[in-house]
């Protein structure tokens, strides 16, 4: 708990983090980076050359800071990132080299203002929530029964194309061995050596299949960026050079946007794009385990050909006796009676028996935001909607 002496100094720096923060995590990267190079392979530095993770860094210091006395509130926060970091590997020994770098720049950028109190009471709170981080991190990795350095090598058995910028790959271990067990709506990292940046690079994507007992199957969009988004380094490099009997790192499985499968209330699964890939695990594992729950199964999409994995949800259709599938499409040819034109709205079918269900929403940060308001304003409890976030997003930093 943080001293009462350390405090007011915290306190009083959420008007200052507010306004300075996103130069004080741009030196801190700078500084880090130019100190300890060896971390760009652990960081995502397309994030990085964006500013996006300078942006999400800042708004984390500062929702710290903010709540820092409220430990229901950081809870969750604090899971997630305890997930995404045993997905890289991250060691007890990178919190000092992060902590010091951090107060360096805190001061750095405040400079006169950062007297030795706030920097003292700074460098307690940080203390605080590395320990906190550290423990919880200890912990998953030892339930998963596995080393901070430790990847699974796994060779690519199938190669499938889901439209022209996604592709599945699935993946199985040499030797016949099985892969440890997972909970659908979890993902793993991919790590691959990216020639151009001379860096191990290292992305999380969600296992998009049922739990299987010797392979893992992933999809992967293609990003190929824009004027407003760089071309994703690690996408691209899967989809030109991973092929069937390709070797590569991933990690164990990670992640907390996990649903009870065996859960009697109705689930809805709400998506859009690629974030549909957590969504058919969800309902393939229910499919095979929970067949009569009621399932609401939402999702958006350019086209029905732009729709991944529709065999698995025809698959499902025909096992669950209480599924409802709904898609909205840009595109819409209204071949089939659930397809519906224009941008998804759920107030048509959200039934009176599902305001008390629970909702997993996964795609891009805009639609994940517009859905939970628009699930809110039905009557859906707001603890029993549950957003997955990859990248440097963190829910709009409400926590």
């Amino acid at each position: 708990m943080l001293s009462r002496a350390a405090k007011p100094y915290i306190d009083a720096s959420v008007p200052v983090l507010r306004q300075h923060g996103l130069a004080i995590t741009t030196l801190f990267y700078k500084n880090m980076f130019e100190s300890h190079p060896e971390l760009k392979n652990l960081f995502n530095m397309g994030n990085q050359a964006n500013g996006s993770q300078q942006q999400s860094l800042a708004a984390a210091v500062f929702a710290y800071a903010a709540n820092i006395d409220n430990s229901a509130a950081l809870a969750p926060v604090i899971e997630r990132i305890v997930h995404k970091h045993v997905s890289v590997g991250i060691k007890a020994e990178h919190y000092p080299i992060v902590g010091s770098n951090l107060i360096g720049a805190i001061k750095g950028v405040l400079g006169e203002a950062a007297t030795p109190e706030l920097l003292a009471a700074w460098e307690e709170a940080y203390g605080l929530l590395a320990d906190a981080l550290i423990d919880a991190e200890a912990r998953l990795y030892q339930q998963n029964n596995q080393q901070p350095d430790e990847w699974l090598k796994v060779k690519v058995v199938e190669k499938q194309h889901q439209s022209d910028d996604v592709v599945t790959f699935t993946f199985q271990r040499d030797g016949g061995q099985g892969l440890p067990k997972f909970k659908p709506g979890q993902y793993i990292s991919v790590a691959v050596h990216i020639e151009e940046l001379n860096l191990r690079q290292i992305r999380q994507y969600s296992l998009s299949d049922a739990n299987q007992d010797n392979t893992y199957r992933i999809t992967v969009k293609r990003e190929k960026g824009d004027e407003y988004k760089p071309r994703g380094n690690v996408s691209n490099w899967l989809h030109q050079h991973l092929r069937v009997g390709s070797v590569v790192d991933i990690s164990y499985p990670c992640g907390n946007f996990t649903p009870d499968v065996l859960g009697q209330q109705p689930i809805g699964l709400i998506s859009a794009g690629v974030g549909i890939t957590p969504m058919i695990s969800m309902v393939k594992e229910i499919s095979i385990n929970n067949p009569t729950r009621k399932v609401l199964f939402a999702h958006a999409a350019r086209s029905r050909a732009n729709i991944s994995h529709i065999e698995d949800i025809q698959h499902a259709r025909h096992v669950l006796t209480e599924l409802k599938t709904v898609f909205f499409l840009n595109e819409s040819k209204k071949q089939h009676a659930d397809e519906l034109e224009g941008r998804m709205d759920l107030s048509g079918h959200i039934s009176p028996e599902f305001k008390d269900g629970i909702y997993y929403i996964c795609g891009p940060q805009s639609f994940m935001d517009d859905q939970r308001d628009a699930l809110l304003e039905l009557g859906v409890a707001p603890n029993m909607i549950h957003r997955e976030v990859f990248g440097p997003e963190s829910l709009n930093h409400i926590i």
